[in-house]
């Protein structure tokens, strides 16, 4: 009950920061979800890749619906018969659609951290304001309540936003730390598959999609 006369005291400037709370906290939860190393860039994946090129064969189906990482490599080797050019291209294309998925809601997050202390300094203004206008009234001296009144708005506006903006600011460095560190091992991933690759002297057998499908159709009917 306290801390809800305390949200009723900072005024109608609590909205705002209420609802940066609630988006920032709905921003976190899913990032939390959707940044994970394992989901995104899976730990050996590139050298089960490599091991199928030492192989001749890789299945571009598989590759794909493995992780984004999988999708992005699965880019590159679509265009292993143009040359390493092209598959870096292509792969510098792709990663680059995957890391702009990652950083997807870390600008809101951002923005919150910025503007949550600037909405509670707001609210210091105005409750001064208030203050101020109650001490040149005529009965300023008498009228205790509205000056404290307007003291706890300023300070429990100010407070609120801090309150908001910390987290929020933690968090919004963190996922960018998170991002960039899964960029690296994308990236050191790729390379091992390029150099496998290069390094590759016989013919690589690339199935597509649909050529995947035809071939577990045929098994199963065989079976």
């Amino acid at each position: 009950m306290e801390v809800f006369d305390a949200l009723m005291v900072g005024g109608w400037l609590m909205l705002p920061i209420l609802g940066c709370s609630l988006l920032a906290t709905v921003i976190v939860i899913e990032r939390l979800w959707s940044l994970r190393a394992t989901r995104i860039a899976p730990t050996g994946l590139g050298q089960e890749v490599c091991e199928r090129i030492r192989q001749g064969q890789v299945d571009l189906y598989w590759l794909e619906a493995h992780s984004p990482l999988g999708a992005v490599l699965a880019a590159g080797l679509r265009n292993a018969r143009f040359g390493q050019e092209q598959v870096r291209s292509r792969l510098q294309e792709a990663a680059t659609a995957v890391i702009h998925d990652m950083e997807r809601y870390l600008s809101p997050l951002g923005t919150i951290a910025s503007i949550t202390p600037l909405i509670g300094l707001l609210g210091t203004v105005v409750g001064m304001i208030r203050v101020f206008a109650v001490i040149v009234s005529a009965q300023g001296v008498e009228r205790t309540a509205d000056l404290a009144g307007g003291i706890s708005q300023a300070l429990v506006t100010t407070a609120a936003g801090l309150v908001v903006a910390i987290p929020a600011l933690m968090f919004h460095r963190y996922f960018q730390r998170r991002v960039e560190d899964i960029t690296v091992r994308m990236e050191q991933q790729a390379g091992q598959v390029v150099e496998q690759l290069a390094h590759h002297g016989g013919e690589l057998t690339l199935a597509e999609r649909r050529d995947s499908l035809d071939r577990r159709g045929g098994r199963e009917q065989r079976a």
